[in-house]
């Protein structure tokens, strides 16, 4: 407890020791992915229609950063999860055209629910195969802009903890309030949105740190602030509504506090936050007009983060690096007896109707059922001094960024899901013993119930041979 309140006490202080490292130079670049109208914006489990309309657009935001003998990048893209095919060919366009290679880039979806999904496969519609194939080139061309706007300037970072918009959704019920799972069996004791009655506690954690990477040019002006919150998504867009959710307001809300040029970029990118929502169910549900929640949060956001980065120490010199592996990972596949389920409920692709939840998770069953037996999971880590910077392919949960961040293997780590992939939630073994959405067999929970453990050890290795 002692070493938590320190960190909250020096909150402004640089967290970077002192390093042999080139002369920094940093570049941002930014690119417009909004969708068409049209494009579906259905999910693998939610059934959302088409756009009909743009609230805000979507961007790819980059920042690229150089030491003088390597090059780094980091690209967030407004989009809900994207496929590993796609980051793939993103990066392929990448190296091309400028030399970075795809093992030092990381590209994450923010996990904006009011997006099309970037899945491969999801759906058969030309105007969603046209938005997937725009994606790649999108990606590719925010990075190619922020290599050629590299420039010197100075990094630090520092963070706060706002725990007042990050609750744990999945909670122990009573036996009165739980229900069976899609494929009719009984005995979960946790529900994900659980509503008001029978509740017991939250299943697990949080993390309310909010990180804050802040970039300044030669001249002391603000260039580029990355942030990163545990934080799912907030919604209440309204059916059809394309919106990049609280991730873009919050960029727009910080330049405004800084007072910063048209150059600056602001970044909001995902942390842990898999089984984190901003509802807290503990108390009376409060209600918002259409956007106005998010707005409310990425300005309290915002607020916190401004004292932060102007108490920032910046410096110009710095080490980079980066690393990383592919885990092979079995995925969890229908058996005999679930496959025949499968057959039996599901209904014809493109059915117009409205799925029921077992007729979801059966067409959910019979797409497993293609998968191959294996995923490549790939595993990332990018080191800027001493801050490590972590991208994972899947919704993780708080529990497991908390762990890694635990180690302290660098004084100062990120962890970004979503990132070079999608494989879904990632829960623990417990967490798979106690059920809930979260847990059950899909395209959005294929991997295997040890994989949690085995995706948190690989970072954290990757993390110590940056150290090292």
């Amino acid at each position: 407890m002692k070493k938590r309140l320190l960190r909250l006490l020096v909150l402004p202080a640089l967290l970077v020791s002192p390093l042999t490292g080139g002369d920094l130079k940093v570049g941002t670049g930014i690119q417009d992915v909004t969708p068409r109208m049209g494009v579906p914006l259905d999910g693998s489990i939610s059934q959302n229609g088409p756009v009909q309309a743009i609230h805000d657009p979507l961007h790819v935001r980059a920042l690229v950063f150089d030491d003088g003998a390597t090059k780094v990048a980091v690209a967030v893209v407004d989009n809900t999860v994207l496929s590993g095919s796609l980051i793939d060919e993103a990066k392929t366009l990448i190296e091309k055209e400028t030399g970075i290679p795809g093992s030092h880039v990381i590209v994450a979806a923010t996990h904006s629910h009011s997006t099309p999904r970037g899945l491969v496969g999801l759906v058969d519609d030309p105007l969603f195969e046209e938005y997937l194939g725009s994606l790649p080139r999108g990606i590719a061309d925010a990075v190619s802009s922020a290599v050629a706007d590299l420039r010197p300037a100075a990094i630090g970072w520092g963070s706060v903890d706002v725990p007042d918009h990050v609750h744990n959704r999945r909670w122990f019920v009573e036996e009165s309030a739980r229900i069976p799972d899609p494929f009719g069996e009984e005995g979960e004791t946790v529900r994900m949105n659980p509503g008001k009655d029978g509740l017991v506690k939250p299943a697990g954690p949080v993390d309310p740190e909010l990180f804050l990477v802040s970039v300044e040019s030669t001249d002391g002006r603000p260039k580029a602030v990355l942030g990163n919150y545990g934080l799912h998504y907030v919604g209440g867009t309204g059916r059809g509504n394309v919106s990049a959710d609280y991730f873009a307001l919050f960029a727009d809300a910080i330049a405004d506090g800084l007072g910063a040029g048209d150059d600056f970029l602001g970044i909001m990118s995902n942390g842990t936050s898999g089984d984190v929502n901003a509802i807290d169910f503990s108390k009376p549900r409060e209600k918002y007009e259409l956007f106005e929640n998010m707005e409310r949060i990425a300005d309290d956001l915002a607020a916190k983060a401004l004292p932060v980065v102007e108490g920032i120490e910046h410096r110009s010199s710095v080490e980079i690096a980066a690393t990383e592996t592919v885990l092979k990972i079995p995925v969890r596949k229908p058996d005999a007896e679930r496959l025949a389920w499968a057959k039996e409920t599901a209904v014809p692709p493109n059915t117009p109707l409205r799925l029921t939840r077992p007729q979801i998770y059966a067409r959910e069953a019979l797409a497993l059922a293609d998968y191959p037996d294996v995923a490549d999971v790939r595993i990332q880590a990018i080191r800027i001094g001493d801050l490590g910077i972590v991208g994972i392919p899947c919704e993780v949960f708080a529990e497991t960024g908390l762990a890694i961040k635990a180690a302290e293997i660098f004084p100062a780590t990120i962890v970004m899901e979503l990132a070079n992939g999608y494989h879904g939630y990632l829960p623990t073994a417990e967490q798979h013993e106690w059920g809930g959405y979260e847990t059950w067999p899909a395209r959005s929970a294929s991997l295997e119930v040890e994989a949690e453990e085995q995706i948190r050890e690989a970072s954290l290795r990757l993390l110590r041979e940056l150290a090292e």
